[in-house]
């Protein structure tokens, strides 16, 4: 059976499930908890730059939940001559791999189609810039199926805390204007930030919160319904207990709402004020994709 096939297939299943039971975005993550034989969003495991063909070969061989790998506009690195410019899987300020984000979607495709469903890989494609997304719409259209199987766009679409002037965000409207043409994918959707080892003082403002909140009802991702989660730096989540908890509030009844609690391995973070923030939204709610580490001191076992 054809991909295309499959995901036309998929797709009407899509719509007489909604016809009867509803948005299937509102019950994502209890779909995403139950294709991966757990009922705790914070037990679900992540493999991180998975951007060369050995490392995603490694992945799919062992037993994590998701694979994310960043995607920018690049080169091969059998083009010797940088010729043929497409979505790659690298970080900046790489601008060459030996992995096309067409080859690492089928490739995940293929393990997906025969796998057990609590085997199946969900993916989270990180897009570094408008144009690799964009560029990337029509591949991900032809060799992935994101109706099937759990994919992940994420993009920094604002910038945020702390005084971070150094990463350009992805241009929201244009990101939600190409979400827009992928279906059933949900959209993790960002800050840039700053943090580090000897920061102490930062959190998620009010009016980083507000701005997030008006970009996404002007781009009428609240009308349709998508689910969203919401990236967010353990060290500054820390001390943003009132403004993440009236973010939730303020959506959760249009989208399904979740955040993914996010580090940097040296990040510095005030651990009982993550775990109150983490108690506050409710565990049901949060992804938690951090160092070993931190993970150890939250003890979320």
């Amino acid at each position: 059976m054809s991909i295309a096939f499959r995901k036309l297939f998929c797709t009407m299943l899509y719509l007489l499930y909604v016809m009867c039971f509803g948005n299937i975005f509102l019950n994502y993550p209890i779909i995403v908890a139950s294709k991966m034989s757990t009922t705790r969003l914070t037990d679900i495991t992540w493999a991180h730059a998975v951007n060369s063909d050995s490392y995603l070969t490694e992945v799919l061989q062992g037993d994590i939940n998701f694979i994310e790998a960043d995607i920018l506009m690049g080169y091969l690195l059998d083009d010797a001559d940088s010729q043929n410019e497409i979505p790659i899987m690298a970080h900046p300020p790489l601008r060459k791999s030996d992995l096309s984000l067409n080859v690492f979607l089928q490739r995940i495709y293929n393990f997906n189609s025969v796998a057990a469903e609590d085997k199946i890989k969900g993916v989270k494609l990180d897009f570094k810039s408008i144009d690799a997304f964009e560029k990337s719409v029509q591949v991900i259209h032809e060799f992935y199926d994101t109706t099937r199987y759990p994919t992940w766009i994420n993009a920094d679409i604002l910038s945020g805390p702390v005084n971070n002037t150094e990463t350009i965000p992805v241009d929201p409207t244009r990101f939600f204007k190409s979400s827009k043409q992928l279906g059933s994918v949900v959209l993790s959707i960002g800050w840039t930030t700053k943090w580090g080892k000897d920061s102490s003082v930062g959190n998620y403002s009010n009016v980083d919160v507000e701005r997030m909140i008006n970009v996404i009802r002007s781009n009428e991702i609240d009308v349709a319904g998508y689910s969203l989660t919401f990236p967010i730096r353990a060290g500054i989540a820390a001390c943003s207990l009132e403004e993440l908890a009236y973010l939730y509030r303020t959506l959760k009844d249009s989208n399904d709402i979740t955040f993914t609690i996010w580090s940097g391995v040296e990040d510095a973070v005030d651990v009982d004020k993550l775990k109150l923030v983490m108690k506050t939204i409710g565990l049901n709610k949060i992804y938690v994709d951090v160092p070993e580490i931190l993970r150890a001191q939250l003890n979320l076992s």
